[in-house]
């Protein structure tokens, strides 16, 4: 009968047995690390002498030697000097895919991603972006979802030019999913692929995870989101010079997919393959 103890008890390395081995991590710049010992979470600034610069969302920094004793989510890792990283192995992307040897942009396909405003877009970039470079992917913003049918009716979706379009707050009664619905009912729905994440705003995307807090602060009723955000971090909130400081800083956090809510995610990448899908014949073609 096998014995799942170990016939030692005193063997060496019973403490080691079933620990999770720490793998070796490039210690880049705005990478989001957790320090194991106190639960300090910040994104490397900067590395000198030996040692890492953590800064957490509030501005405050920190060094740490490099070496183990730091998570990314939940599992340990040694942080490592970038210069020192293997370079072994396939490359991957900041979505997750494996890097394309050529990766140079192919010219743009006449489909279009469509997401409601600035900082979408730059945070699709930030993930997807040398992936939409490959398949030759555009993203454009449109200043809110209000203005989407006036965009249809200008220039409307067809077969070969087929739109995806990312909507904030697509949740079930508000204002986003009553213009969807309106939409979709007219003409042109069949070239149109509109999907949402639930959250008010794509700040909140972004994990708490990443930005080192345990949930987003909730924001009541009748304060503008993004300034109630900014008051609860204790950031600047006058102007909208300071909205756009904040959102810098939200989007540093953020180094890969692992960095996004799940429901973001899927929802990129559907619209990314709705796009990018080959067109098929129309009826009757090549006879």
């Amino acid at each position: 009968m096998d014995d799942r103890y170990g016939s030692d008890v005193l063997a060496a390395g019973w403490r080691e047995r079933g620990a999770k081995v720490a793998v070796d991590v490039p210690a880049e710049r705005d990478l989001v690390v957790e320090v194991a010992v106190d639960g300090f979470c910040g994104a490397v600034t900067r590395i000198e002498s030996g040692q890492v610069e953590l800064e957490d969302y509030k501005g405050r920094r920190r060094l740490f030697p490099l070496g183990a004793g730091f998570m990314i989510d939940g599992e340990p890792v040694r942080l490592v000097h970038p210069s020192k990283a293997s370079g072994g192995g396939s490359r991957r992307t900041a979505s997750g895919s494996f890097a394309v040897a050529d990766s140079r942009a192919r010219t743009a396909l006449p489909s279009r991603i469509l997401v409601e405003g600035r900082h979408d877009a730059e945070l699709v970039e930030k993930v997807w972006g040398d992936d939409l470079r490959v398949e030759g992917v555009v993203v454009e913003y449109l200043q809110g979802v209000d203005l989407l049918e006036e965009l249809i009716a200008e220039a409307p979706p067809r077969r070969d030019r087929r739109y995806g379009v990312l909507v904030d707050h697509l949740v079930p009664g508000s204002k986003e999913t009553r213009i969807v619905e309106q939409i979709l009912r007219g003409p042109h729905g069949a070239h149109l692929r509109i999907v949402g994440h639930p959250y008010i705003d794509v700040w909140q995307c972004v994990t708490p995870a990443a930005m080192g807090i345990r949930a987003w602060p909730q924001i009541p009723r009748g304060t503008d989101w993004k300034t109630g955000i900014c008051r609860a971090f204790g950031w600047p909130a006058d102007s909208q010079a300071d909205i756009a400081h904040a959102w810098k800083r939200i989007l540093s956090r953020v180094s890969s997919y692992r960095d996004l809510e799940p429901s973001l995610l899927g929802r990129v990448e559907e619209l990314i393959d709705f796009v990018t899908e080959p067109i098929a014949a129309a009826p009757g073609a090549g006879r």
